[in-house]
């Protein structure tokens, strides 16, 4: 076999690995209606009008879920009027956040960030090893570090920028909410943050008795909310519901369609994956065309120094 059709065979072997690799992810953003929702599933409903930004629930949720980082890097950093302190963004040692949001000096609202728990993830759709799962019965989208390779494709594909890597860390994990399903609600039966709301503003339960609720308090006080369940819709449903009296946009939240992730991508991946049969076939066929060119270059540059010395006598 010639050089270039080596290299040729490389290139087209490569091309093959890259448009697996790249592709999937990129298909969970193209966007494809799924089936109704299961409203069976467990979720929270936040109301942000009741929220009063104790943080309380940051606090339960570190103690019964474990910080998993140092404080250092929580980039705590003031309110621009320095009322109160608190981390920027979700962290790998944040699973929940309170925000503080001002839309004009009288209009102002905490907001409550952590994962959505959607209806159809598009982190355990794009994932290659299926290190993010999402549970049949509960709904609950869970993590597993030690399946996980660290490729981040779920930081890519959430549209609500949800998981977080553990940057600082010499053995790294994604981090992000599970609604305490090993812990809190394990033990007790709720997330942990929704046990300590000492308002109400995080109600926890299965998602059509929230919805029953927020569509409740919609009707019996108008004037008090934006007329729209968020998360009920967006990318073909969330278990994790808002109420709220300013627009979702100005909470951070993204406008999204009704539009679920594609499942094509969860397809693609977990069969390349599975077994990491194709990406050890792979590699094996890239070392043994490296290893054959390099055995045919050594044989190849031992015939020219044997004509050589042959010729010299």
């Amino acid at each position: 076999m010639s050089t270039k059709s080596s290299r040729r065979e490389f290139l087209k072997l490569a091309g093959l690995a890259g448009a697996g690799l790249v592709t999937a992810p990129a298909m969970a953003l193209a966007g494809h209606p799924v089936a109704g929702a299961n409203d069976e599933e467990l979720g929270m409903l936040y109301d942000a009008t009741k929220c009063v930004g104790c943080k309380a629930c940051m606090s339960a949720c570190k103690r019964v879920n474990g910080d998993y980082g140092s404080l250092a890097y929580e980039q705590a950093t003031f309110d621009p009027d320095k009322l109160w302190d608190a981390p920027q963004d979700l962290t790998g040692s944040t699973r929940t956040l309170i925000k503080l949001v001002k839309d004009t000096p009288k209009e102002w609202s905490y907001v409550k960030y952590s994962c959505m728990h959607c209806q159809k993830p598009s982190c355990v759709s794009v994932c290659p090893v299926s290190a993010m799962t999402k549970d049949k019965i509960t709904g609950i989208v869970d993590y597993n570090k030690n399946t996980c390779i660290g490729c981040r494709y779920c930081q890519v594909a959430c549209a609500f920028n949800i998981p977080k890597f553990q940057w600082e860390k010499a053995i790294p994990q994604i981090v992000k909410c599970d609604l305490c399903t090993n812990t809190n609600l394990k033990q007790k039966g709720i997330s942990a943050c929704a046990e300590v709301c000492p308002t109400g503003a995080i109600m926890f339960g299965k998602r059509k008795d929230l919805l029953a609720e927020a569509k409740k308090r919609l009707a019996e006080h108008p004037k008090q909310y934006v007329n729209h369940i968020y998360g009920e819709h967006e990318l073909g449903g969330t278990n994790h519901l808002y109420l709220a009296a300013l627009q979702f946009k100005k909470l951070g939240l993204p406008e999204l369609k009704s539009e679920a992730p594609a499942e094509f991508s969860e397809k693609i991946q977990h069969t390349i994956y599975k077994g990491f049969i194709a990406p050890v076939a792979l590699y094996s066929t890239l070392c043994f065309i490296a290893v054959r060119n390099m055995k045919k270059g050594s044989a190849h540059t031992d015939e020219q120094k044997k004509n050589s010395d042959g010729g010299d006598q």
